[in-house]
């Protein structure tokens, strides 16, 4: 996950670059502090790999349905999107602000024969340098930036006309602070207490917000839901209460 230093030129902010540093090295142990995210994996990966077939119409079902599709994942941690998306042939940048989160990318990368470029630069950064993408996986950071928007705009810049940016986030309401903090951190010990930050939680409209603001057009969103029961997330259209994604255009 990207993180966030309040200077002109980027929104990462120092402090929630600490935490994420601090985890760097565990990002592929399944059991250990990323477990949540490893749990919500297929379920992010179904709504990401339907919505670019959608906007690219590409087969899923062929070898390399990703092939010739420039594709960031921003705040890609320990690479486990950018991994699934180079797989499916996509030409993958792997960007994190946080500087050990990449060689623990790029070893497992190497280990899996996967070519990722992962880089330690922000957003801002690389849209600085003129960087463009068809795609842009932008999953679980928005709320850890110190300006959303400044970081949005960011994010649209990178993208190409016709391109697609996937975004995730966390509902600001009591559900999700108990849920997400109280729930994960406190009660399940998913995550080290302090993670997440309430008061930087998005609700829907507030996302949808910053994303028309920095010219995109928001086309679908949907919910991530965790039934304690099966133990497994499943999409949901309508229950948008905790985690959610939504897919936006660049005219």
């Amino acid at each position: 996950m990207q993180a966030t230093q309040t200077t002109a030129q980027t929104t990462v902010d120092p402090a929630e670059v600490a935490k994420f540093e601090a985890m760097a090295a565990e990002w592929w142990d399944v059991n250990g502090k990323f477990k949540p995210l490893h749990m919500l994996n297929p379920c992010r990966l179904d709504y990401i790999t339907s919505q670019i077939a959608l906007e690219f119409d590409r087969d899923l079902t062929q070898p390399e349905p990703l092939k010739g599709l420039r594709l960031l994942d921003i705040g890609c941690g320990g690479g486990l999107l950018s991994e699934p998306m180079a797989r499916l042939g996509a030409e993958v940048v792997g960007a994190d602000a946080a500087p050990r989160n990449i060689p623990v990318a790029q070893v497992h990368a190497e280990q899996q024969g996967l070519v990722i470029d992962y880089r330690n630069v922000t957003a801002e950064a690389l849209a600085e340098a003129g960087e463009q993408f068809d795609v842009v996986l932008n999953m679980e950071v928005v709320e850890h930036v110190a300006d959303p928007q400044a970081y949005t705009d960011a994010c649209a810049a990178l993208l190409k006309p016709g391109g697609l940016m996937i975004c995730s986030t966390i509902n600001r309401n009591p559900k999700s602070f108990m849920m997400a903090i109280v729930g994960a951190e406190h009660v399940m010990r998913w995550l080290p207490k302090g993670t997440h930050d309430w008061n930087k939680f998005i609700t829907p409209d507030e996302l949808y917000g910053l994303i028309e603001k920095a010219g995109l057009l928001p086309v679908d969103r949907k919910g991530f839901v965790f039934n304690p029961i099966s133990w497994s997330w499943s999409l949901s259209d309508r229950d948008l209460s905790v985690n959610y994604v939504s897919a936006s255009t660049k005219p």
